[in-house]
């Protein structure tokens, strides 16, 4: 499998710049793999497709408002940071992205808020863009934490041209988000509403919760031709105990067990038992996963239309088929589905 086999011309307008009204009235495209007929639906008719002791795996990771804005000491120049990850809670460390990234040097000084209430020193150069900042503030760690919150805003990603607006605060994130840590949605479950989840919770369906905190290499362009030279960049994942129950119960029981999003179908794929069950896992995992490629749990997936290239769209080809999705997509950039983080839903069967 090379890269270039994932390229398609994705037209400018198809890129959701908003979500859709209401969650679940975005639209779904379900793709069955043994016929490989495509059908398109609404996505609250997903509940069509499920039935008593089905398993849906939902990721329950919450989106911290990780991008601020600062001013640099002395020339007072605007730069945009983003919080990637907590490296020392105790010290305030964070590793952190910084735009533009040619101004910031090792002893800068950044200031955030209208007072400046925040003040960050650049302590290393981690890569050409990432820095880690020191941030200087005595009070409690509960009080820093909620100043963060306070002047960070919701990290649309980059192609949505538009200004953060209200309402992206909640639609930027699930209505089951749980445990803080990613700087990105997952966005297949950003089409369930409350009174869908009920919906088919009443019909039978179990839910089983596991959290990955998704990183920025999520959105990561792949730069070699040769897909084997990829290297994921590493997200935290935790799969509990309860969780493996489940699924693996429903597995026995040869019911539906689907993953709700990519970065579902990674955690679960980075802790397989040699026997096909599914382990309880605390960690990371930088898991690529590419055709060909044999899943051991799932055997249906939802997730949203993804770039062009992108290694999401990598693995959605090896779960659903190379030729089907490209054919789906194609239909799709047709029927003109939105893509991308705030697009609609495709069901794979």
């Amino acid at each position: 499998m090379k890269l270039s086999m994932f390229k398609f011309n994705l037209p400018k307008e198809l890129l959701a710049e908003h979500p859709s009204k209401n969650r679940e009235d975005a639209r779904l495209m379900v793709v069955e793999r043994a016929t490989g007929k495509i059908t398109h639906k609404k996505f609250k008719d997903v509940i069509n497709y499920f039935n008593d002791g089905d398993v849906m795996m939902l990721n329950d990771t919450k989106v911290f408002p990780a991008r601020m804005y600062g001013n640099k000491e002395k020339t007072g120049a605007k730069i945009e940071v983003f919080l990637l990850r907590e490296l020392n809670a105790e010290s305030r460390l964070w590793d952190v992205l910084v735009d533009p990234a040619r101004k910031i040097r090792i002893g800068n000084k950044l200031y955030f808020g209208e007072n400046d209430s925040l003040v960050a020193e650049v302590i290393d150069n981690t890569t050409s863009r990432g820095r880690t900042l020191r941030f200087l503030y005595d009070g409690s760690y509960e009080e820093f934490r909620k100043i963060l919150y306070n002047l960070g805003e919701t990290p649309l990603p980059k192609y949505i041209k538009r200004n953060v607006e209200p309402e992206d605060a909640e639609r930027y994130q699930t209505v089951f988000a749980k445990n803080e840590g990613a700087v990105a949605a997952p966005t297949a479950g950003l089409h369930f509403s409350r009174e869908l989840l009920k919906r088919l919770e009443i019909k039978g369906v179990q839910f089983a919760p596991l959290t990955v905190h998704i990183g920025l290499g999520t959105f990561r362009t792949v730069e070699v031709e040769d897909l084997t030279k990829h290297k994921m960049e590493s997200e935290e994942a935790l799969i509990s105990l309860d969780t493996c129950k489940i699924i693996n119960a429903a597995k026995e029981k040869k019911k539906k067990v689907c993953a709700v999003g990519t970065t579902v179908m990674r955690a679960i794929e980075s802790s397989v038992s040699t026997d096909g069950k599914l382990n309880p896992f605390v960690g990371w995992t930088n898991k690529f996963i590419f055709p060909p490629y044999d899943f051991s749990i799932a055997n249906s997936m939802i997730t949203n239309f993804h770039m062009p290239e992108s290694t999401l769209l990598m693995m959605v080809c090896a779960f659903g088929g190379y030729d089907l999705v490209m054919k789906a997509y194609k239909e799709a950039i047709k029927e003109k589905y939105r893509f991308y983080s705030y697009g609609d839903a495709m069901l794979i069967i």
